[in-house]
């Protein structure tokens, strides 16, 4: 009997600065304390602005500093350059600067 192959479409090589796809590279967000928020708590609207994406962000990054996997969170934002959203208790503009001193 001959290996089987991937089905297709399966996912057998991560894109370029992404982790393999093993469970072993994303268990750690079953532990996080915003596994059953809301994601707009963390995401912006586009016409989001000013005091009130100030707000959201505060209260989302109050959650990222409850959760017992926020190192492994904000690790993986800045491994994979998330530009969007609250992620381990750090918001875009805060990644931002480290983000494109890794694209020099």
């Amino acid at each position: 009997m001959s290996p089987r192959k991937p089905p297709a479409g399966a996912v057998t090589k991560a894109p370029n600065g992404l982790p393999y796809p093993l469970i072993e590279n994303w268990a750690w967000q079953d532990e996080a304390a915003c596994k059953d928020v809301n994601p707009d708590l963390f995401f912006s609207a586009e016409s989001e602005r000013g005091l009130r994406k100030h707000a959201r962000e505060v209260l989302a990054k109050s959650l990222c500093g409850t959760c017992p996997v926020q190192r492994q969170c904000r690790d993986h934002a800045f491994m994979v350059g998330e530009s969007y959203g609250v992620w381990g208790g750090t918001t875009e503009e805060e990644r931002e600067p480290v983000l494109h001193s890794h694209h020099r």
